[in-house]
């Protein structure tokens, strides 16, 4: 079992930063991807960016290209999601998620974090 560890969430005003953890640790997983997803109240969980072992292969949602960067420490084995230029609109629970073959599906995803609330004013 793999347990992840979320910190870095709160409330920040419009074009702010946040920095989001998320660690990782318990029984290795052979699957290397790491990704970050976020809900919003009433709708579906949405891909927000997703990272290769070696970082070498990065993904973004087309709402936080430019604004968000998906970066990790392997030997914390923590990966990071650095946002910036924050928008009301980026108001959700932002989950970690670990060890899929697919970058963007969360289906594919075998552990994921409890959620951390991000709230954006304006």
């Amino acid at each position: 079992q793999v347990q992840l560890v979320e910190s870095g969430g709160g409330l920040v005003q419009a074009g702010g930063s946040l920095r989001l953890s998320c660690a990782a640790s318990g029984r290795t997983f052979s699957r290397s991807i790491m990704g970050w997803f976020r809900q919003s109240p009433g709708k579906e969980r949405d891909f927000v960016a997703a990272i290769s072992w070696g970082g070498a292969s990065t993904y973004y949602a087309d709402s936080v290209k430019g604004r968000f960067t998906i970066s990790r420490d392997n030997a914390k084995n923590t990966v990071y999601l650095q946002m910036d230029s924050l928008k009301p609109e980026d108001t959700a629970v932002y989950y970690c998620a670990a060890d899929s073959m697919f970058y963007m599906t969360a289906n594919s995803y075998n552990y994921w974090g409890q959620g951390t609330q991000v709230t954006v004013s304006s």
